[in-house]
């Protein structure tokens, strides 16, 4: 994570307990489906974060980072450079801790990477090793979902990414060839435009190598100048339209187009809740309520928060200017941040067993009588701010634009005209407007003279004409659209 760079291995929360936040909060993610929620640990920092203990950590899950390469840099797997795996089961009893969370029906999962240190596939040159080194922690924890946490230099490293996805490929057909399952997510940086490219093309090389993968898990954190006017809710939900449409497009050039609902169960959030790294940038519980009410409309795969160790609060002696690898920042009750959370009950492991198989519905029929925006039109011309429906989506143009589709598998969102807003909802409406007339007009007729502002029906759609006319078809469209005298 990219915090991790100013604020290092994190603190523990001690055995404060957790409060309930009302019934307010427990009501946004009912109903929430197969959403999972489970916050990261730092296991390596003293005082130990108990995350065993359902005192301090009622969650089923729990995401324990970070393994890294050993401190010599050679391509053996450690706990932060400062455990091996056979260390930390002595020195920190991680063994009989994850054994502990087993017990009382929770899961573990491992993340590889974070922004500091050295993710095994930096030092694993070749692909037979990176496969042994990850298997040497997931079968001694006995894994069935891991993460990758790829950021920093790693996400330049492109040799890297490719080693690490044939090395996860084999992995998962080693799994099932056991008879198992192994779920894989990979957390990448956002910003409210999207992840940058060199994150999509992390995304790419898995799909690529044929990775099955659970989902991508956006940092939803530090946003710096790329958030300009925005607050930080609004930031985290622009992150997350602008990623379900990257993440689509990469399963569209893999071959493997994917309904838009399972492209959400493929995303996942991990804000990090209060004070971010940047001085200006708060993640308060009201942006955490509004987060999990997102989640649960969209239904996204997955919800984590970094992290459990800072889910608590600061005390009137601490400068609320500074981030504490201990304490939230902001005001809030112990545990509060993972109670808003706590509604979404979902497995983890459940993604494991969930192959990915392309959709082969036909795209929705749009239709502009039920559509609550126009459907795009190949050769009208949109100004920015208009919305149109397409493939049972709704965009929004960002600057002027024809011809220029929708739904187009871009990398980077900057390189479409349109901005991904949301599914068209089974309660939206035809829009008040000349889009969808009353059902008493007129059908259009190539016979009649119709003169500006007159209002006719054409195949269940309305237009009003902007000038004289006669004999033309509303919905033609002529290389020259703006010479049409009728408007949509």
């Amino acid at each position: 994570m990219r915090v991790f760079v100013a604020v290092g291995v994190l603190g523990a929360l001690g055995a404060a307990g957790f409060t309930m936040v009302g019934q307010a909060v427990d009501a946004l993610a009912s109903g929430s489906g197969d959403t999972w929620y489970a916050s990261y640990v730092d296991a390596t920092l003293t005082p130990e974060y108990h995350f065993e203990d359902p005192g301090d950590n009622p969650a089923s899950q729990v995401v324990l980072g970070f393994v890294v390469a050993d401190a010599t840099g050679a391509c053996s797997p450690s706990w932060g450079t400062h455990f091996t795996l056979d260390e930390a089961a002595t020195k920190l009893d991680l063994d009989r801790r994850v054994a502990r969370v087993r017990q009382r029906s929770a899961d573990v999962i491992v993340s590889f990477g974070g922004a500091i240190n050295n993710e095994l596939a930096l030092r694993c040159t070749d692909t037979n090793d990176l496969v042994q080194a990850y298997s040497k922690v997931i079968d001694r924890y006995d894994l069935t979902t891991v993460d990758f946490d790829i950021e920093a230099t790693a996400l330049q490293d492109e040799a890297a990414n490719t080693r690490r996805a044939a090395a996860v490929a084999q992995l998962q057909d080693e799994a099932r060839k056991a008879g198992r399952e192994l779920a894989v997510w990979v957390t990448l940086p956002v910003t409210p435009d999207g992840m940058p490219a060199s994150a999509v093309a992390v995304v790419d090389s898995m799909l690529a190598a044929k990775v099955d993968l659970a989902g991508v898990n956006i940092m939803t954190m530090d946003y710096g100048a790329s958030r300009g006017s925005y607050n930080m809710i609004d930031a985290t939900t622009r992150a997350l339209q602008a990623t379900w449409r990257q993440v689509d497009a990469s399963y569209r050039r893999a071959g493997l187009p994917l309904a838009a609902s399972d492209v959400w169960k493929k995303i996942g959030a991990t804000p990090m809740i209060g004070q971010n790294d940047a001085p200006e940038e708060r993640f308060t519980l009201e942006d955490a309520q509004r987060l999990a009410r997102f989640a649960t409309e969209r239904g996204l795969g997955r919800v984590s928060m970094w992290s459990a160790n800072r889910d608590g609060p600061c005390g009137a002696q601490w400068d609320s200017r500074l981030v504490s690898n201990t304490c939230s920042g902001v005001p809030q009750e112990a545990g509060e941040f993972a109670q808003t959370f706590a509604g979404f009950k979902g497995k983890a492991m459940a993604s494991a067993t969930a192959r990915t198989v392309a959709d082969t519905t036909p795209p929705v029929a749009d239709n502009p009588a039920t559509s609550p925006y126009p459907v795009w039109r190949t050769q009208r011309v949109y100004e920015a701010g208009s919305k149109v429906v397409w493939h049972g989506n709704v965009y929004e143009a960002k600057w002027w634009t024809q011809g220029n589709l929708p739904d187009e598998p871009v990398v980077n969102v900057w390189d479409t005209a349109w901005r991904y807003i949301g599914p068209v909802l089974p309660t939206d409406k035809p829009r008040p407007s000349s889009e969808v007339m009353p059902a008493d007009l007129l059908a259009w007729s190539a016979d009649t003279v119709y003169q500006q502002g007159d209002k006719v029906l054409y195949n269940g759609a309305g237009y009003e004409a902007k000038w004289w006319t006669r004999g033309d078809k509303p919905n033609d469209d002529p290389d020259r659209p703006w010479d049409t005298p009728w408007q949509a």
